[in-house]
């Protein structure tokens, strides 16, 4: 069977005409990134980590604030932790459905109800003033949010095999540029009123002194959503969705096999071989580490150096964690690409999550730093370190979107596969912050092992899935 088929009419075909053209000749040529759809999608992916960590910095001074505590401030730490979990426990219950649904009638309109969705909750939450009020409105924010895993499938549609390691080299990028500028948000737009007093005074800011951060990252969110609605292009085309919608649903009614229907979304059985949950479940591996770093980050450092932390105001640890983001982000464009074209994803990815161990390790080290002489240079260097490994550790969150999206079974089936790997991450998302939050609380109310227990659980996590991890399979070569 050759290789090409010459379709256009034009062409004189005879026995001259090469079978293979020119460029399947030779080594493939990296394909141009479509620059502008690829933009306009990574602005859509930093509204996640810009609403759920722009609360980082302050949450634990809200919950204090609005006596939800009871005024053990012990309990903090509890409470914080549920609310950050709520997002990602809601977004898990809707997220697979949602990216189902962008299979069938397209991408954007998926794209657009949660952007508006993540619009009003963000509102509701700066209005809040009460524990439920706060529970309900992260709850909506997490249910009409299944962005992410719509944006992984729409990436994955404007890439192929020559290109997919620099498209998915920026994934990372917006979503560091998002986790800077959200903690940034938070920690320098609570309580304007002692911020900027000349700017917003009144009862109003005093009242709701949460409201200010909440709206902006509303406004960044109706900003992107009239940027996707005028100028994002649909990789999905209605008509053809339509069509493959009822092939695939007539193939699944007849208990026919995926791969009668070629090029049509598979049924949710058919994802469940190893060829897909192994990559999706070191996804949820690395999520879970993930997300109980961000989450223990803000406590540990707003807690007392006494108590095991390190006593920073919101404003420091707002800034601490942006910086966070700027480094990750210049370091990624730079050497995630070469990285992975030089030693291949899974090397690459191995490496980046055995960071996980050093990290962790890293939290009752400063501590004790900081109890013996006070946050010194010894701290800040500790914290240095802490950061450069954050760099390289979320550079695994590249390679395995690659293992991911190569894995599923067709085009029509890539947001399916991308959705049940955003569903896993989601469920672990919603067990970590409340899980080490109150790993944390529990550890120092009970002293154990000097109130560093939470650490030492971590670490042993983290060893089981760079174990775990040896069983991805050795390239990424893509199937759709």
């Amino acid at each position: 069977m050759s290789s090409v088929a010459p379709s256009d009419p034009d062409i004189d075909v005879n026995e001259r005409t090469p079978l293979l053209d020119a460029g399947q000749q030779g080594q493939k040529k990296s394909t141009p990134l479509p620059k502008l759809q690829i933009s306009i999608l990574l602005l859509a992916l930093m509204l996640e980590p810009i609403a759920s960590q722009s609360i980082y910095p302050y949450i634990n001074q809200l919950v204090s604030e609005f006596d939800i505590t009871g005024g053990d401030e012990r309990k903090v730490g509890y409470y914080a932790g549920l609310i950050e979990s709520l997002f990602f426990a809601t977004q898990a219950l809707t997220i697979l459905q949602w990216s189902r649904t962008s299979d069938r009638i397209g991408r954007k309109p998926v794209l657009l109800v949660g952007i508006f969705g993540l619009s009003l909750s963000m509102l509701c939450f700066g209005l809040s003033k009460t524990l439920s009020g706060l529970i309900l409105s992260r709850c909506i924010t997490g249910a009409l949010n299944g962005n992410i895993g719509v944006v992984k499938s729409v990436l994955g549609e404007l890439t192929d095999s020559t290109n997919m390691a620099q498209g998915f080299a920026l994934m990372p990028i917006a979503w560091c540029l998002g986790a800077t500028i959200g903690p940034m948000i938070g920690g320098t737009l609570e309580h304007p009123q002692h911020h900027f007093p000349n700017l917003l005074r009144g009862e109003f800011w005093s009242r709701f002194p949460y409201f200010l951060p909440s709206a902006v990252t509303a406004v960044f969110a109706v900003t992107s959503f009239l940027t996707i609605l005028f100028f994002l292009k649909e990789t999905l085309p209605r008509q053809q969705t339509q069509e493959k919608s009822t092939s695939s649903l007539r193939c699944e009614a007849q208990n026919v096999p995926e791969n009668v229907v070629e090029d049509s979304p598979v049924s949710i059985r058919s994802l469940f071989v190893p060829s897909i949950l192994i990559p999706i479940a070191n996804y949820g591996c690395i999520s879970i580490l993930e997300i109980v770093i961000n989450a223990l980050q803000p406590l540990f450092y707003s807690t007392p150096i006494e108590l095991g932390g390190l006593g920073f105001d919101p404003v420091t640890i707002g800034f601490w964690m942006g910086a966070f983001g700027i480094v990750n982000g210049v370091f990624q464009s730079i050497i995630f690409a070469p990285l992975v074209h030089r030693f291949g994803p899974k090397a690459v990815f191995r490496l980046c999550e055995a960071c996980f161990i050093p990290i962790f390790a890293l939290f009752p080290i400063t501590n004790i730093i900081a109890r013996q002489y006070g946050i010194n240079w010894l701290v800040w260097f500790s914290l240095t370190c802490s950061l450069i490994l954050g760099v390289f550790m979320d550079m695994s969150f590249g390679c395995i979107l690659m293992f991911i999206t190569a894995a599923a079974p067709n085009k029509r089936s890539l947001a399916a596969t991308n959705g049940l790997a955003q569903m896993t991450g989601s469920i672990v998302r919603a067990v970590g912050p409340a899980m080490s939050t109150s790993m944390f609380a529990y550890s120092v109310q009970h002293n154990l092992m000097g109130g560093y227990a939470v650490y030492a659980v971590l670490v042993t996590m983290s060893v089981f899935a760079v174990r775990f991890s040896a069983k991805l399979p050795g390239s990424t070569e893509k199937k759709a």
